[in-house]
């Protein structure tokens, strides 16, 4: 009987310690939830989203910035999504235990590491230098570099996941194997990539040091991507250094959207797993 009391207290103790740190962890993000909530109170209003940065001294709104981020985003998934799930599936499915596929996967073990900051550096030198000026192009091209390893190892660790038994009953019928891979794996494996995606995009929604060498910043409206792009990282890194105190407040109600984001698409990422699972 000594046994199964011993393992019983084993589980319980582990259980305690499980759920201490699952509510240490949710503390820290219920806190920054609510002093961004507290602090950026006062802008959060339908102001935020209707109005442009303001001038020093002056409150106003953050659409430009908003919107540019939104953009840059968006171009950073053109750059990095299908790059990074035709490599994902060369590595899971055509280059398995090659030369090719060791190289390329060690060298997206390196871009998984890399600083963010490093990669800003690389895209100014490549393309901010080489234009002359700072742009959003420069801004998505950096972000969809970030987001590319993410989509390369979430869509390979997807694949594989598939039993081999599909990919054989495909090759049974007569089915080449690009078709096996687009009408079968690709089914069988898309919650697993897009949350792999949504992942991605959660990740460099909240990159400043890349946009700081690349896209920059601008204090007015402009759809132009060929030209500084104001977006909210930015905005909150300058905002929150000056000595304005609506300034500061816009840098808090900005950070809160943009946690909020953050947790909204990390909750998607938990459904689509479950959704994945349960098939």
């Amino acid at each position: 009987m000594a046994v199964p009391i011993r393992r019983r207290a084993a589980d319980i103790i582990a259980f305690l310690f499980a759920t201490a740190a699952t509510a240490f962890g949710l503390l820290w993000l219920f806190w920054i939830l609510w002093t961004t909530l507290r602090e950026g109170a006062a802008a959060l209003t339908p102001r935020l989203f209707t109005e442009m940065t303001p001038p020093p001294g002056s409150s106003g709104g953050l659409l430009n910035a908003f919107y540019g981020s939104a953009v840059m985003i968006l171009l950073g998934l053109v750059v990095g999504t299908p790059i990074g799930v035709a490599a994902g599936t060369y590595l899971a499915e055509h280059g398995r235990h090659t030369r090719a596929a060791a190289v390329i996967s060690f060298v997206n073990d390196i871009l998984l590491s890399a600083p963010s900051i490093v990669i800003g550096l690389f895209v100014y030198e490549l393309v901010v230098v080489s234009a002359g000026h700072f742009s959003g192009y420069a801004g998505a091209v950096a972000l969809g570099i970030i987001l590319l390893p993410i989509v390369v190892r979430t869509t390979e660790e997807a694949l594989r996941l598939v039993p081999d038994q599909m990919r054989e009953a495909g090759f049974a019928l007569g089915l080449p194997r690009w078709r096996v891979t687009w009408q079968i794996i690709y089914k069988a494996g898309l919650s697993a990539i897009l949350t792999g995606i949504l992942l991605g995009v959660a990740r460099i929604a909240g990159e400043t040091a890349p946009l700081l060498f690349t896209a920059l910043n601008n204090q007015f409206w402009s759809s132009s991507l060929n030209a500084p792009l104001a977006n909210v990282p930015v905005v909150i890194f300058q905002y929150a250094m000056s000595p304005y105190d609506e300034w500061h407040t816009l840098a808090w109600a900005g950070a809160f959207v943009l946690t909020a984001f953050v947790l909204i698409l990390n909750i998607l990422v938990r459904l689509l797993a479950r959704k994945g699972i349960s098939k």
